[in-house]
């Protein structure tokens, strides 16, 4: 922001590998206590910035300077050195470990850690409001939700003094409740001096808390503004090269029950029941919407369809078929696809190879195997066409799956769901952690695939996306279904209400 000394400056930094050049003579300046995006689609090199920024990677040439002085940044401990931290989109912490434990963790002053105990009690003390008591330092990090693991991850780089945070992607795992308290702590420590840097992707989100921006598009600066200055409009225009293209929709034209859901129940690992007597129908040629807040059973309703978790009672019809008693490999061969919530964990290998995913659930089909053999010529050549399709980058089926970014994991993912044609499709999160670009291209997929004639059930956190999409809603609250609008009359304030367990609402 004009006037305010510039904390963190980046001047001419490049970075190639291999053949991709991933940043390519960036500069901009970081204002002292102030919120900086940083932004642009998947793949327009602003991780590996943050990254070059915390020393995980090392720029091939340009120069960093913090509080005006030229800063040698080759590893985490050199970017800890001179103030700056960083929390991951994927938390960093030791699951088994207490939340003390894990800010002490490298902070432990002495053999007989009194020292280091009584110091991180004390961080936890100066950066706790009295609405973030919930944090108990003796708490087990695997038992606390997603938001508070991310507001340890936060604790932690302060403890370790930093003075620069780097936020990558921040939001990706949470929900917009605990989206929205993390903007609150954001406020707060900017207030307090600190100066944050977010990398994101989600215009909301920009706009919402944010003092300036930059904007990135194939490894360059395209933009530098206030936030105040801009909108969503100009600040997408500026990702993508060209002002957001909605979808085409065209009017639904539902055929006959594909799947039909009665009565189901479930329970959790604890036995406490998280499916209550859902029931629901999804036909041919029509999207179904399912919205709530995160932890009302949305997952597990896609866990019992697709054949993850049991049931206790109730029937699930594919094509007239029950499928209540089938694995998931039976499932699947009868017409089920599923875009899985989380593609690191269940729709996806990292460490596999782009081609090596493209497989997964069909190394058995005919296009790709051939008397017990793999056709790989016919495998390369498939993916090759997806990946044009789909407009995956780099065009490399042979490149590890972990080395795409978010978009781009997530479009291959899609590419191998949608190009079995199957007659039910259950979507979890489809665009979760990914660009406007790669956003636009999956919404026109998935209602290309509704023209074909599949039946599709979608759920999402994301309410204009469901809004977007779906030619009916559901809502669940409390593992049961709360209420049923048309797309049509799906405004806000109806489905927060039936969200919020109102049922007159409906």
């Amino acid at each position: 922001m004009s006037g305010t000394a510039a904390v963190v400056e980046l001047r001419g930094i490049s970075k190639r590998f291999g053949r991709i050049e991933a940043n390519r003579s960036v500069s901009f300046s970081i204002a002292r206590g102030t919120i900086h995006g940083l932004i642009g689609e998947n793949g327009a090199g602003k991780s590996t910035l943050a990254h070059i920024l915390y020393g995980y990677v090392t720029p091939d040439s340009g120069e960093i300077r913090i509080d005006g002085r030229p800063a040698v940044i080759r590893s985490p401990r050199d970017a800890m050195a001179v103030g700056i931290g960083m929390v991951h989109q994927h938390f960093m912490l030791v699951d088994t470990m207490t939340v003390l434990e894990n800010l002490m963790l490298g902070q432990e002053r002495g053999p007989l850690l009194a020292r280091g105990e009584a110091a991180a009690r004390a961080t936890l003390g100066s950066f706790s409001s009295a609405k973030d008591s919930r944090i108990d330092p003796d708490a087990v990090v695997e038992t606390l939700p997603v938001g508070l693991k991310q507001r340890v991850e936060i604790l932690k780089a302060l403890h370790r003094g930093a003075e620069i945070l780097i936020l990558d992607e921040p939001t990706a795992v949470l929900t917009p409740i605990e989206a929205a308290a993390l903007f609150e702590e954001l406020r707060a420590l900017s207030r307090s001096g600190k100066t944050i840097l977010l990398v994101t992707h989600k215009l909301k989100e920009v706009m919402a808390v944010t003092d300036a921006v930059t904007v990135m598009r194939h490894g360059e600066v395209v933009g530098e503004l206030e936030t105040r200055s801009t909108t969503p409009a100009a600040l997408a225009a500026l990702m993508i090269g060209r002002a957001p293209r909605p979808p085409s929709k065209a009017p639904a034209a539902p055929g006959a029950p594909v799947l039909e859901v009665t009565g189901l129940s479930a329970v959790d690992a604890q036995g406490i029941r998280c499916l209550d007597d859902v029931s629901l129908v999804v036909r041919a040629g029509e999207i179904v919407g399912i919205a709530g807040i995160a932890g009302n059973g949305q997952s597990e309703l896609i866990e019992a369809l697709v054949g993850l978790r049991p049931v206790r009672s109730g029937t699930m019809r594919l094509d007239g078929e029950d499928i209540a008693l089938l694995g998931i490999g039976a499932r699947r061969r009868r017409g089920l696809g599923h875009i899985a919530e989380d593609r690191l964990d269940l729709g996806a290998i990292a460490g596999f190879s782009a081609t090596e995913n493209a497989l997964l659930g069909r190394q058995e089909g005919a296009d790709f195997t051939r008397r017990g053999l793999l056709r790989e010529a016919a495998i390369r050549k498939t993916l090759e066409g997806w990946m044009q399709a789909y407009d995956i980058r780099p065009a490399e089926p042979e490149r590890s799956f972990s080395q795409f970014s978010g978009g781009n994991q997530q479009k291959l993912v899609v590419a191998r769901e949608l190009e079995r044609r199957p007659k039910l499709l259950v979507v979890g999160q489809p665009t979760r952690g990914i660009d406007i670009g790669a956003a636009e291209l999956i919404h026109a997929r998935l209602l290309a695939l509704r023209e074909l004639g599949a039946a599709i059930l979608l759920i999402s956190a994301d309410l204009d996306e469901v809004r977007l999409l779906s030619d009916r809603i559901l809502v669940m609250c409390d593992g049961r279904i709360a209420g049923e609008v048309p797309a049509e009359a799906a405004d806000e304030s109806r489905l927060g209400l039936l969200m919020a367990g109102a049922a007159e609402a409906a």
